[in-house]
């Protein structure tokens, strides 16, 4: 079992990363979907009575997925799973501000293998301890990794020039560019996705291989991710949490059509 926590910090105030996450999300699940790939929308519909953090929350948003992501694989994965192995199914509670992920291999893996992300949105810069309440034990081997979303390097296959904090200005909000190494410092609003990533691969003589990949996309999955959160905010400021939710009614809609046609979209695993 590898645990990190990964802290991404963001010049937002926690109420408007509500609205940009969502936003973000729809968006780019549409430029990953597409050639008999990409994610499938099954269930997303309101929950109650689902204790989560001890109990501190139990109502939100309930989101069932599933991801169909062969070329997202990488090669030595491939090789040991079957094809029509390779979906992922996703399921998520957000009670926002808290919101847990839980994802799986049904069709093959079954219970040896999970991935949990558990993410906490706080007003502050990432320098909290243990948000996520973890026991001793479980504290004593996670990693925290902070995450710069304006300097830490990223893949120049998923680079691009509109995308980029160290450049981009919000002309809706006057933020941006975030200049220099000491920037979260010197923003207001400012706020912090707490994400702890706790994942298991059960295959003897692949766990750990597997489950560092696993990490490493992670990382680079979150980097990207609120790259384009912090770059879009022209985009989804001023957004109502009833104009998310017709978004992604459209975005259902439209995903079901786009996996059946034209190409494969979005990032491909690095072998």
């Amino acid at each position: 079992m590898l645990i990190k926590e990964f802290r991404v910090t963001l010049p937002l105030t926690v109420e408007e990363y509500q609205v940009a996450q969502l936003y973000s999300v729809a968006e780019a699940s549409k430029n990953n979907t597409g050639g008999g790939e990409g994610i499938e929308v099954l269930k997303n519909e309101p929950f109650t009575d689902y204790p989560l953090l001890g109990g501190k929350y139990s109502s939100g948003q309930y989101t069932y997925k599933i991801y169909h992501l062969a070329s997202k694989v990488p090669a030595f994965i491939r090789l040991l799973l079957p094809k029509n192995s390779l979906e992922i199914h996703e399921e998520a509670w957000n009670a926002y501000p808290y919101c847990k992920t839980v994802i799986t291999n049904p069709g093959y893996m079954k219970d040896n293998f999970i991935i949990m992300i558990e993410s906490f949105h706080i007003g502050d810069v990432g320098n909290q301890n243990n948000v996520h309440e973890l026991p001793a034990d479980k504290l004593k081997i996670r990693e925290v990794v902070y995450i710069d979303i304006a300097n830490d390097p990223i893949a120049s296959a998923d680079y691009k020039a509109d995308e980029d904090p160290s450049t981009f200005h919000s002309k809706k909000t006057g933020r941006g560019p975030l200049v220099g190494k000491d920037w979260k410092n010197n923003v207001q609003p400012v706020m912090t996705c707490y994400k702890l990533v706790t994942c298991e691969f059960k295959w003897f003589g692949l766990q750990t291989r597997v489950e560092n990949f696993i990490q490493k996309a992670e990382r680079r999955l979150f980097t990207n991710f609120h790259r384009q959160v912090f770059c879009w905010m022209d985009r989804w400021s001023g957004l109502t949490m009833a104009d998310i939710r017709a978004i992604e009614d459209n975005t259902k809609e439209e995903l079901d059509r786009q996996r059946h046609q034209g190409e494969v979209r979005g990032m491909r695993a690095e072998d």
